[in-house]
């Protein structure tokens, strides 16, 4: 048995730990430069503010719609999801971290043939990390990762199951005829592509993708699917190692600038930041890349929508700032100066893990070995991003066009002078 404990609506929930006064209002957090909604509280969503809803768009109306927004607080969001992470450790050994806000937990044998001692851990779940860091979680119980997903969607549309749903525990012809008015683009994994593929096969609904067979599933699509099918009857065949692969196809840093970007040189700065926190990324995750990706582009509403990009195919997998950095600058022969450039960014792809590329001597540059994207990061850790860069990604002053915070609230846990004041 398996449990997933995800929070609600978790970067809002965040935010309301340390300001009660967003508690039971409409409130939003929006993506860079306060571009978009990233994430909404149930009151914004019962008002139709859906994930990717403009600001700009949204912002006269605020006022007269109750709605509050807010900047997003990364360093207050990655410190509270630590915390989280860390509390579901105590439930169990096979603790693991799948996103920011959810995690899965490996229940005990003992426990798992006792589905009143399920429920029980479950509330358990729920009531410490409520008490710990104050943030209301939903625990969906069951045989396989597929399957504790939908308990744990169940326990946010069904107000019977208080936050914790023990799958096996619930009557077969209930589970029945939810599968069955469920779409199947409900199912972890089943994008809107694989959808309308699977509906061309008259599957529509959860129910008929785990009545389907399994090896018509696997000719017609993959063995991805396959599992898919199979977990939705309880078969657990998605291991742990595969739940999580947002690294392993490509890597992308992009950012929307918060003031328009004009000059080749200021898109070389970019460029180079970029490469740099590329670099940086690839060493966490033990990676290598074959090919980048820079692109740069000008905003949707002017007259002239110009989308530069230049495709490199390096000489050979590697995750060193210095080369990355050389590849990115190969799209400054196409940026022309005065264009107002609203973003840029790159794209990884053909990743490899680093233990496994070992190029030839002949082809390593001497730079690479002083492991120069954990020394940046180490010391930007310590000191703050602004002190130390790469090249063009160190030049002083800093960026202009840096990412622009106007609703940013405290980050309470991560800054001194930031910390909540509490008065008696």
């Amino acid at each position: 048995m398996i449990a997933l404990i995800d929070i609600a609506s978790a970067y809002v929930s965040f935010e309301r730990v340390f300001d009660p006064t967003l508690e039971s209002v409409p409130a939003v957090v929006l993506s860079n430069n306060d571009g978009m909604i990233v994430a909404s509280s149930k009151e914004a969503k019962a008002l139709g503010l859906d994930l990717g809803r403009p600001w700009f768009e949204l912002k006269p109306h605020a006022q007269r719609m109750g709605l509050r927004a807010l900047s997003s607080n990364y360093e207050l969001y990655a410190d509270m999801s630590r915390r989280f992470h860390t509390i579901l450790e105590r439930f169990g050994p096979g603790h693991q971290e799948y996103s920011v806000d959810e995690g899965f937990v490996e229940i005990s044998p003992r426990i798992a043939k006792d589905p009143e001692a399920l429920t029980a851990l479950g509330h358990e779940m729920k009531d410490t990390i409520r008490q710990l860091i104050g943030v209301p979680v939903g625990v969906g119980i069951a045989h396989t990762r597929t399957e504790a997903k939908l308990a744990n969607k169940a326990t946010r549309k069904i107000p019977v199951f208080n936050g914790v749903c023990v799958w096996p525990a619930t009557r077969p012809e209930w589970r029945q005829q939810l599968m069955s008015r469920l779409p199947v683009s409900e199912v972890w994994g089943i994008a809107s592509r694989l959808e309308l593929r699977l509906a061309a096969l008259g599957i529509t609904t959860i129910a008929d993708l785990a009545a389907a067979d399994p090896v018509m599933i696997r000719k017609a699509f993959n063995v991805v699917v396959m599992r898919t099918a199979l977990e939705l009857r309880g078969v657990a065949c998605i291991p742990a190692e595969e739940d999580r692969t947002g690294k392993k196809d490509q890597l992308i840093v992009s950012r929307s600038f918060s003031e328009k970007v004009t000059t080749k040189d200021g898109m070389r700065q970019a460029l180079s930041v970029y490469a740099q926190q590329a670099s940086t990324r690839l060493v966490k995750h033990g990676q290598v890349a074959k090919i980048l990706t820079a692109f740069a582009g000008t905003s949707h509403y002017t007259e002239q929508v110009r989308y530069p990009s230049q495709v490199v195919r390096l000489p050979f997998p590697t995750a060193d700032p210095v080369e990355l950095t050389r590849a990115a600058h190969r799209l400054l022969p196409q940026i022309e100066e005065g264009v107002r450039w609203a973003r840029a960014g790159i794209v990884l792809t053909d990743l490899r893990p680093t233990a496994v590329i070992q190029p030839l001597e002949l082809f390593r540059h001497p730079h690479e070995d002083a492991g120069i994207a954990t020394i940046i990061d180490k010391v930007q850790k310590k000191t703050g991003r602004d002190l130390l860069g790469l090249g063009w990604g160190g030049m002083r002053p800093g960026p202009s066009w840096q990412m622009h915070r106007g609703m940013l609230s405290p980050r309470a846990t991560t800054h001194w002078d930031e910390l909540l004041t509490v008065h008696a």
